[in-house]
């Protein structure tokens, strides 16, 4: 793991997962985490749905605890492989795509998890903020 996302890194994340959302007129919520999974930064778009925010959180917390996009638990679950349901509260993962770690220097800093809109839209706003964000 690397060091955690700065408040500043967290906030160009959520903007530019929030500008990707504008443009396509997706309403969303957009939660940043450190690699541990807490709360950095959140920002919950005006008409974004009240379970986005937690789902928003879910997903980023997913990504950066397990270190992978949380869609590989989505495609699990479809796959009929629902053993991680069986983890204990706290390291259960939630399989929905939207959340995506973020990468600085070969190190996780953290995650963005992102929802409100289908699953492919939630990965394409998390991919922008996390592509957004700068060492």
């Amino acid at each position: 793991m690397g060091p955690p996302l700065s408040n500043e890194q967290a906030k160009a994340a959520a903007e530019a997962a929030a500008a990707e959302a504008k443009k396509n007129n997706w309403r969303m919520a957009i939660s940043v985490v450190g690699p541990e999974g807490e709360l950095i930064y959140f920002e919950k778009m005006d008409g974004a749905q009240s379970s986005s925010a937690a789902l928003a959180q879910a997903k980023a917390r997913t990504s950066a605890l397990f270190r992978r996009p949380s869609k590989v638990f989505a495609d699990q679950f479809s796959a009929g492989n629902a053993a991680f349901m069986t983890f204990p509260d706290g390291a259960r993962p939630i399989a929905s795509e939207g959340g995506i770690p973020i990468i600085l220097n070969g190190k996780l800093s953290g995650a963005i998890g992102v929802s409100g809109g289908t699953a492919p839209q939630d990965t394409v706003a998390a991919t922008a903020g996390a592509n957004a964000v700068k060492p």
